[in-house]
């Protein structure tokens, strides 16, 4: 099994820790938060990973020597020679292509989301579904929602502060559509390359929201919100990375 991790993140909102080393690199509990990621990934089964960098990427690529790359077959995607900044989400995967379009469906992993989630069941929740993309998604106060239909599949995506609805110019009932937060974590199809060549015309750095967002009509693509409960943080904020820092402190003593 192949999954990306983003970790060419600036890390802006966990300043002064990121003036010298890269978001991915900033410890949870003793443990750099992409070490805790990778392991993760690894227990589920995954031998293959891509991770993309960018801020301080020696720092990260010295990280995984040293580490003799946790056992897995190891892939870096140096963005830096391409842009001088990250090439956010939808330009990142699709830079990472040559070792992802293996014709297996693939995790891209956020390097600051820690959760115990059953990643093994996620994965076998795209399949099964025969999707192009899978996100998990939970039921959550946030500002910006995908928003599902009974089935699960995305139809939009809303922002509650100021009324925006995407896709433009679609018809949704929102009474009839569900909010659900984007939980970080996606399983994804290789067809999705062909699409993001289309999609991005040339740009090197996009999202891949926008992109699940116009792709949404046509292809089937899916919120996953497992019936079990399951531990979440987006350590990206100096109060969620405390509230983790604790956590993991009180549960591996």
């Amino acid at each position: 099994m192949r999954a990306m991790i983003f970790a060419a993140g600036l890390g802006t909102r966990l300043r002064p820790l990121t003036n010298d080393r890269p978001k991915a690199l900033v410890e949870v509990s003793g443990q750099p938060m992409l070490q805790r990621v990778i392991l993760r990934l690894k227990a589920a089964g995954v031998d293959e990973l891509v991770i993309n960098i960018h801020h301080f990427g020696d720092r990260v690529i010295e990280f995984m020597r040293q580490n003799h790359d946790f056992g897995l077959t190891v892939h870096i995607s140096d963005e830096r020679p391409l842009c001088d900044k990250p090439l956010e989400t939808g330009g990142g995967i699709l830079q990472a292509r040559q070792w992802l379009e293996d014709g297996e469906p693939f995790i891209v992993h956020n390097a600051d989301i820690l959760t115990d989630l059953d990643l093994g069941a996620f994965y076998r929740y795209h399949c099964d579904h025969d999707a192009l993309a899978t996100l998990l998604v939970k039921e959550r106060e946030t500002q910006r929602y995908f928003l599902l239909d009974d089935d699960g599949r995305l139809r939009g995506w809303t922002n509650i502060a100021t009324g925006e609805v995407k896709p433009d110019g679609a018809s949704l009932d929102l009474n009839k559509l569900h909010r659900r937060a984007f939980g970080g974590i996606h399983v994804i199809s290789p067809a999705i390359f062909r699409l993001l060549d289309k999609f991005a015309a040339g740009q090197l750095a996009f999202g891949i929201v926008p992109f699940y967002l116009a792709a949404c009509g046509k292809h089937s693509i899916y919120g996953y919100e497992p019936e079990e409960s399951y531990t979440w943080f987006d350590i990206g904020k100096p109060e969620t990375l405390k509230s983790a820092s604790a956590y993991f402190a009180g549960t591996e003593k």
